[in-house]
């Protein structure tokens, strides 16, 4: 059994990493809060982005072939992955289930003929897939805790790149859509080509928006070709900020909730730690009075 000096200083260690976890706990749900009001502010704009540049699309009708962003490769050699992950970890599995999922459909491409060509955001992923063997195409850091547009604009321009040069011929981005703090939902999306792009909910979200009735005829000004030429780099740039504030949102999240639980481990673990102190000290005590009583036995 361990002496009560070692079980003290056990106990001492453990307070010690409760504080630090705790004081973790708070900073993530003071971010958490700020992350959340981003998204909210964000949703309804990309949604709204997003609607129009489908239908701007499809009223350019055959016009689009004229926009490369928009034209289709056939046959599709390369698929782009971009995996949005953290920069730091302590969020339990958040990190690991984007770049497993990742890895996943690589292999799963692989399979099928075609080739993954890697992109990630985040320390986390970009050492994760490095470790792996897996040639990264291009990598982004030290933004995740707070990205800004321009960094969703600087990733969105190589995207774009790759895919009107022919090094892409699709794109695909893996993140952790924020649901709750103790919910992250792995999401994959299409980005590009724009005829290939299918984003959960929205689809529903538009059957119960359109009335029942005749619909109203649109009239675009510029022409809907001439309009795409700006709605369509808006809407890559803005679907992978989307994804950036989600991730930041649901990494605070997760690491929110590992914090509680592991300063609610160390609670146990501390009240452990006491019991087997205080069983210590009784059988010191214990032994010290059988020592008293045997003495007082010698003498008599």
């Amino acid at each position: 059994m361990a002496s009560q000096r070692d079980v003290k200083n056990r106990i001492s260690s453990v307070k010690n990493i409760q504080k630090i976890t705790r004081a973790m706990e708070m900073v993530a749900a003071a971010r958490l809060r700020r992350a959340e009001q981003r998204i909210a502010a964000l949703r309804p704009y990309a949604k709204a982005l997003r609607r129009m540049t489908h239908q701007a699309a499809a009223a350019a009708g055959a016009e689009v072939a004229s926009l490369p962003l928009l034209q289709e490769h056939d046959p599709q050699r390369n698929v782009g992955l971009l995996l949005v992950t953290g920069d730091r970890g302590l969020a339990g599995g958040f990190n690991s289930q984007v770049i497993r999922a990742g890895i996943r459909a690589g292999t799963d491409l692989a399979e099928s003929g075609l080739q993954p060509m890697w992109f990630a955001t985040g320390r986390r992923g970009v050492s994760s897939l490095t470790f792996r063997g897996r040639d990264l195409a291009g990598s982004y850091t030290g933004f995740t805790d707070r990205p800004a547009y321009a960094d969703a604009r600087i990733i969105a321009q190589d995207l774009m790149e790759g895919f009107v040069a022919g090094h892409l011929d699709r794109v695909d981005v893996l993140y952790n859509a924020y649901v709750s703090p103790l919910t992250q939902l792995l999401t994959r999306e299409t980005l590009l080509p724009l005829s290939q792009a299918v984003f959960e909910g929205e689809d529903e979200e538009a059957a119960d928006a359109t009335p029942s009735g005749p619909k109203a005829l649109v009239e675009y000004e510029p022409e809907p070709e001439e309009l795409l030429h700006h709605l369509v780099p808006n809407y890559v740039e803005i679907s992978i900020y989307r994804a950036l504030i989600e991730s930041a949102a649901g990494f605070f999240g997760a690491q929110m909730t590992a914090m509680r639980n592991a300063s609610e481990n160390a609670g146990t673990l501390i009240e452990e730690y006491t019991l087997q102190m205080n069983r210590a000290r009784q059988a010191e005590i214990t032994q010290e009075i059988m020592e008293v009583v045997a003495g007082a036995e010698g003498l008599s």
